[in-house]
């Protein structure tokens, strides 16, 4: 069997994931304490938006087309059917991870259309595209958001809708996904581009044909590419290449191996090639990236 084959094989199915409704309340709270346990992330989609604050840590984000890598723990808004993978594992390194959700309208019909309501429906409709929240907010909302866990239903609730004000009127934030207009995708649409994406994310440090991954989603070559752009917003060749370049800087703020070696392990044979690429990515050489993220290289 060929090693396409063999990896092919290994693409785990796409996700669906079910959440449970809290009795006794519109939304659902939950913080996981235990940064080592056994878990790896996998690209989902759900009908729930999501409130992340993870305390510490650094990691990768995939959200919708958008992948970046994230450091000393992270604040994240995601829109309803906005596909993403999971942000913490057994090696991110977070104290803990707390996770809001709910629906769009958990609070009734038309209660974010009242007057005193328009910045967090703004906010709202900016977490369609995904958002991410810098420092100072990051840190004194993320507070916020981990105490929620310690509040009855009611003041859990008062606490929330604090937390949405907060994130409204911040600005220190990104909008993600600016460039494709948002990600949301049906059910049957998530499933074909999460084997794309599994099957990028295992083959991501050789080389990948196009051939290849026409195959994998059981399409002509011209039809992949032009579904692929239709997804992602992106040309497959753009996407694998930012997808090695936020491991790369995963790898260069953690990792004390060369550079060229580091470059080689992300699936680039040509160092130049390499560092043209990581500079129009990050702004900065792939040495200078480094000496700004020293303190956290083992």
């Amino acid at each position: 069997m060929s090693d396409s084959k063999k990896e092919n094989k290994k693409v785990q199915k796409p996700i669906f994931e079910k959440i449970d409704n809290v009795l006794g309340s519109s939304f659902r709270v939950r913080q996981y304490a235990d940064p080592d346990r056994d878990k790896t992330p996998y690209w989902h989609v759900h009908p729930e938006y999501e409130l992340i604050y993870i305390n510490g840590g650094n990691g990768k984000r995939h959200i919708g087309s958008h992948m970046s890598y994230f450091t000393d723990g992270d604040l994240i808004f995601i829109g309803a059917n906005l596909p993403h993978f999971g942000f913490t594992d057994r090696i991110t390194g977070n104290k803990s991870e707390t996770i809001v959700q709910m629906k769009e309208g958990f609070l009734g019909e038309g209660f974010f259309d009242i007057p005193e309501m328009r910045p967090i429906k703004t906010l709202f409709d900016r977490a369609r595209l995904g958002i991410v929240f810098h420092s100072p907010a990051k840190e004194e909302i993320g507070s916020s958001i981990e105490r929620l866990v310690e509040l009855d239903y009611f003041d859990r609730l008062v606490g929330l809708l604090t937390i949405f004000k907060s994130l409204a009127l911040t600005t220190h934030f990104t909008v993600l996904n600016v460039d494709t207009l948002g990600f949301e995708v049906s059910v049957q649409e998530n499933e074909r581009i999460s084997k794309i994406y599994e099957y990028i994310k295992s083959a991501f440090r050789r080389t990948i044909s196009l051939e290849e991954m026409a195959d994998v989603a059981n399409m002509t070559v011209p039809s992949f590419c032009r579904y692929f752009k239709k997804m992602s917003g992106k040309t497959f060749t753009q996407f694998t290449n930012e997808y090695r370049l936020v491991h790369a800087s995963k790898l260069l703020a953690e990792s004390p191996q060369s550079v060229s070696n580091i470059s080689l392990e992300c699936g680039f044979n040509n160092f130049s090639h390499f560092s043209k690429l990581f500079k129009k990515y990050a702004g900065k050489s792939p040495m200078d990236y480094r000496k700004e993220n020293r303190v956290i290289v083992s």
